[in-house]
């Protein structure tokens, strides 16, 4: 695996976020040139070795591999909403021209007026026929789901995305709401992740290529859940949206817009012709990167020298 990472073309990228998401303020990506074009490493950054390892598998499979060509032209998504003030989250609705809202809920140190607060902006922005989805990261137990849930009724939610942590919390609630419930984190870190479809835990899977370990594994899983699948971003640059893209284009059935219009979060891109959404829809292109942009966005030496040893330290695992 060192071998081949010396063969490769390794560009370290930190572009500041818009607006703080998930903690971060900065993404940081090492984008890989290989001979079947451009992957993206760009797990977070408290994730071990174990975890990054295989996002690494992803960035591979995408520069080294022969991929399959699209099967969709373009893929509905929906806007991202962190957790801002309601003004602002009405603008990111409004400038998106998207039907549908992912809204994150349960931020820490925000509580639930804020939550409703941005919920209303958003429901108004959207309009008749929008759609809202929101996303707790887990941060909830089942009594506090159920009620929180409850009192959400009025915004007819599509589902709302890992609400409790694990399991048998998600099976309790199944029994307590009837909200459609989404696995995201159950997915990812399970070493199978059919077995919370097995479990009847979750109505939705929601599944990202990065965390996954590639377009492969997705795809794979997608056919055997028998329940509908929700491709999503793991806030990639546009080299790694791509990824996302091509799973989602290559699934049977999308019920449901996907997560991949997270592009629009990022102050910059590494590409001239950015993966950005146009009224609710991304077109399935593959961008490159461009030389200046490489340039404009590498972080200073000792912050490439740490981003590059995340790589080697995935590719011992990986191996």
């Amino acid at each position: 695996m060192r071998n081949l990472l010396e063969a490769l073309e390794l560009h370290p990228v930190r572009i500041p976020m818009r607006h703080r998401f998930r903690r971060v303020d900065h993404r940081e990506a090492v984008l890989i040139r290989g001979p079947s074009g451009w992957g993206e490493f760009s797990p977070f950054p408290d994730y071990p070795p174990e975890i990054t390892a295989r996002w690494l598998a992803c960035a591979l499979e995408a520069a080294c591999s022969s991929m399959p060509g699209p099967g969709r032209d373009s893929i509905p998504v929906n806007v991202t909403i962190p957790a801002v003030d309601p003004d602002l989250a009405a603008a990111l609705v409004a400038e998106s021209g998207a039907s549908t809202a992912k809204v994150k809920v349960a931020e820490p140190g925000q509580g639930p007026e804020e939550d409703e607060a941005r919920l209303d902006a958003v429901h108004s922005a959207l309009g008749t026929g929008g759609r809202i989805r929101i996303d707790v990261n887990a941060a909830w137990d089942v009594e506090t789901a159920t009620d929180r849930l409850e009192k959400l009724e009025r915004f007819d939610l599509e589902y709302v995305e890992q609400p409790v942590a694990t399991v048998e919390e998600m099976l309790e609630l199944k029994k307590r709401t009837s909200v459609l419930l989404a696995a995201d984190e159950l997915v990812r870190f399970k070493a199978d992740p059919l077995e919370v479809v097995e479990s009847g835990a979750a109505d939705i899977l929601v599944v990202k290529v990065q965390p996954m370990g590639g377009v492969g594994r997705v795809l794979d899983l997608a056919q055997r859940a028998g329940i509908p699948v929700v491709v999503s971003s793991a806030l990639e640059t546009s080299i790694g949206i791509y990824q996302g893209l091509l799973a989602a284009s290559l699934v049977k059935d999308l019920p449901h817009a996907c997560g991949l219009g997270t592009v629009a979060l990022i102050e910059g891109d590494p590409t001239m012709s950015p993966l950005i959404p146009k009224d609710g829809f991304l077109e399935v292109r593959r961008p490159e990167p461009d030389p200046e942009l490489l340039a404009r966005w590498r972080p200073d030496r000792d912050r490439s020298a740490e981003m590059l040893r995340k790589v080697r330290a995935a590719a011992e695992v990986l191996t």
